[in-house]
């Protein structure tokens, strides 16, 4: 009940500002502010404002939303930890993958690992070197 009146006197309050503004001759803003002014009547005429109120003051209805708050981080925590171990307890482990990223890799071009001190590069034969090397890398 107290709540719908103090909705109810927002609402007249916002409709006495809203016909200042209008006496002012600015019409655009006091239908702006009409219009914000309905609003809490229209709650309480629906049944909204005693909805909440219901559970706002519920203990039960907190009870309720801290079980699922510990749900949700539950559920969070494990998948943050299935997603950092290698292979999970439900699913099979990740095999690593061997490709350019191990240890022993080499450029397209080299002879040896590049990982000592860096030999000085050939000059290319001509300007498209670079070019075809690249597309041999890819297969084409």
């Amino acid at each position: 009940m107290l709540a719908e009146t103090i909705c109810s006197a927002v609402s007249a309050a916002g409709l006495g500002i809203a016909a200042v503004t209008a006496y002012r001759k600015r019409f655009m803003a006091a239908a702006r502010i009409t219009a914000y002014a309905l609003v809490p009547v229209g709650l309480v005429m629906t049944g909204v404002v005693e909805w909440l109120t219901g559970i706002v003051f519920n203990p039960t209805v907190w009870i309720g939303f801290g079980l699922l708050g510990l749900a949700w981080l539950i559920l969070a925590t494990t998948r943050a930890v299935e997603r950092r171990s290698l292979g999970g307890a439900g699913g099979p482990a990740k095999k690593p993958k061997a490709g350019p990223s191990s240890p022993e890799a080499v450029a397209p071009a080299a002879s040896k690992p590049s990982l000592g001190t860096p030999a000085p590069a050939p000059a290319p034969a001509d300007d498209f070197s670079d070019i075809e090397a690249i597309l041999k890398k890819h297969g084409i």
